[in-house]
């Protein structure tokens, strides 16, 4: 690439603390114990993590733990590949930002200028909502597991998520009005390079980016079949057992990539000193996006921009079947931290953070709490009941136990008779309409409005049933009444069970929200599925 300094590689000592100078309010001389306690779950007979630091440009710490192949007896090694889900997002965003630094597109521009297989929404749709989450897009993942073939049931391909979006005639949202993550525009955005640059997406980004960085360990996952040595099998836990968990398809972007801790930490000193790109592109690249109304959000192009404990945090958590990761990097202090596991029950960013603690002991400051009011009884009981998602239709439940209010069993902090705060710092304010507004770090809001739990009779339950149709799905579901109960059939043993909300509205563990909407004259004439990353999918009756 152009304009490239020399790159130097860094000399890293396996399974060893390595002490270099260390940035201001660094502390580089961690006894190795205690690095080893964070991670003593994981041991000769489990899966585990790999982890790497880097203070000052320069890696401190690069360790494993546990294994690899737990049926051949491999442990994990500092340069075990691991696959780290969304993390790899980072490096979409990056690959489409050196396409625009060339002058070969604009982030925005137009997605169907460049995939004319997407439905005209309009709505401006631009290459920038994708890669800040404001697309409005539906995440296709979620609308193949309402379908009945959730991701891992398939070899999905990039030509299935188009042929799955050209039916999607809807989104979540006009784009740019709202946030709600979703993998489809990654996957869109590793199309756009592809047809953009006239190369595979996978080549693009290993002569453009990984290539520059010595990334000598990492490539893509584009064919799930392919022999990649050094790389750790993924495993789900289950009642204290592991089974193999691999991620057996070939869609990426929006993750897919394959890589090392050490490699992460190359990619990660990047932003301080850029071999890849430049100044503005790596401050481009962590700014946070805004929103049409001017109000920014805490997502820049692939990266969480945020704090922690006081010091300002550049992150990303990843997951892919079995395979857990977390890269962060805190750029006051100079520190990075990367931590890949191969099973579902592991912690990385719990992990990472901890190790945050200790690298940044003089840095970070303990969280303070807002000071707490007692209400009475009364005024907590007056706000119990349950609340409907005025944009989704979802319900929500707030609760009274033991003299205190939660949310979905999520705490609430009173700091006034109508403003509460939850432990992750949501603040949940009630209004005198019998709604309240749920306000989150990111700039969103979620606007609720207080219903009545329904309890339907067979007679009303009756008027539910038939058979109903999705074209954007391609699926047919029957609505049947059964030993009292509602259920939803989509094919022979894929049966669900309907629970009541409120009126119209019933709540499947696995299906998701299910919403009947009537005509004019009161007949139900269609139902909507509600299901994570996708708000309305509509099957008519």
């Amino acid at each position: 690439m152009k304009g490239q300094k020399p790159i130097l590689l860094a000399i890293v000592l396996p399974l060893s603390i390595v002490m270099v100078s260390a940035a201001q309010k660094v502390n580089s001389r961690v006894p190795e114990n205690q690095v080893d306690a964070i991670f003593s779950k994981w041991t000769n007979s489990t899966p585990g993590c790999a982890v790497g630091v880097g203070v000052d440009g320069q890696p401190v710490l690069q360790k494993s733990y546990g294994m690899a192949d737990l049926e051949h007896d491999v442990k994990i090694m500092p340069d075990t590949i691991f696959e780290p889900g969304s993390v790899s997002k980072q490096f979409t965003a990056a690959a489409v930002l050196l396409l625009a630094k060339a002058g070969k597109l604009s982030l925005d521009d137009s997605v169907r200028k460049y995939v004319p297989e997407l439905p005209d929404y309009g709505t401006p749709l631009t290459i920038r909502h994708m890669l800040n989450h404001t697309s409005g897009l539906r995440d296709w993942g979620f609308v193949e597991d309402i379908v009945g073939w959730p991701r891992t049931t398939r070899v999905y391909t990039h030509d299935h998520v188009l042929d799955i979006m050209s039916r999607q005639l809807h989104l979540n949202f006009p784009s740019g009005t709202n946030w709600s993550y979703s993998n489809t525009g990654y996957n869109l955005a590793a199309i756009i390079v592809s047809r953009v640059s006239g190369e595979p997406f996978a080549s693009f980004t290993q002569k453009n980016i990984f290539a520059p960085l010595g990334m000598t360990r990492t490539s893509w996952r584009d064919d799930f079949t392919r022999i990649v040595k050094g790389r750790a099998i993924a495993y789900s836990e289950v009642r204290g057992e592991f089974h193999s968990d691999m991620p057996f398809e070939n869609i990426h972007g929006n993750g897919g990539l394959l890589t090392t801790v050490g490699d992460l930490l190359k990619w990660n000193e990047n932003f301080v000193e850029p071999k890849v790109g430049d100044v503005d592109f790596v401050r481009e690249q962590q700014t946070p996006g805004t929103f049409n109304d001017g109000h920014s959000h805490d997502y820049g192009l692939g990266l969480y921009v945020g704090q922690y404990k006081g010091v300002k945090e550049v992150s990303h958590s990843g997951s892919t079947a079995g395979y857990q990761a977390f890269l962060t990097r805190f750029p006051d202090q100079h520190v990075s931290v990367a931590v890949l596991c191969n099973v579902t029950t592991a912690q990385p960013g719990q992990y990472a953070h901890q190790l945050a603690d200790v690298y940044l002991s003089s840095s970070i400051k303990a969280p303070t709490r807002p000071k707490a009011i007692t209400l009475s009884e009364a005024d907590l009981r007056s706000r119990s009941g349950m609340y409907r998602d005025t944009t989704t239709g979802e319900a929500v439940s707030v609760t009274l136990e033991n003299g205190q209010l939660r949310l979905q069993n999520v705490a609430l902090l009173p700091l006034s008779a109508n403003r509460f705060v939850l432990a992750n710092d949501r603040t949940l304010d009630f209004d005198s309409r019998g709604g309240a507004t749920v306000s989150y770090t990111n700039g969103t809001r979620r606007v609720y409005q207080r219903v009545e739990p329904a309890g339907p009779t067979s007679d009303e339950l009756a008027t539910y049933t038939g058979t109903y149709t999705s074209d954007e799905a391609e699926v047919t579901m029957k609505v049947a009444v059964r030993d009292g109960a509602l259920e939803i059939s989509r094919r022979p043993n894929m049966t669900f069970r309907l629970g009541p909300l409120y009126k119209d509205a019933f709540r499947s563990g696995s299906l998701g929200t299910v919403l009947f909407h009537r005509d004019e004259s009161g007949k139900v004439t269609e139902f909507s599925v509600v299901q994570g990353r996708v708000w309305d999918l509509r099957f008519k009756k």
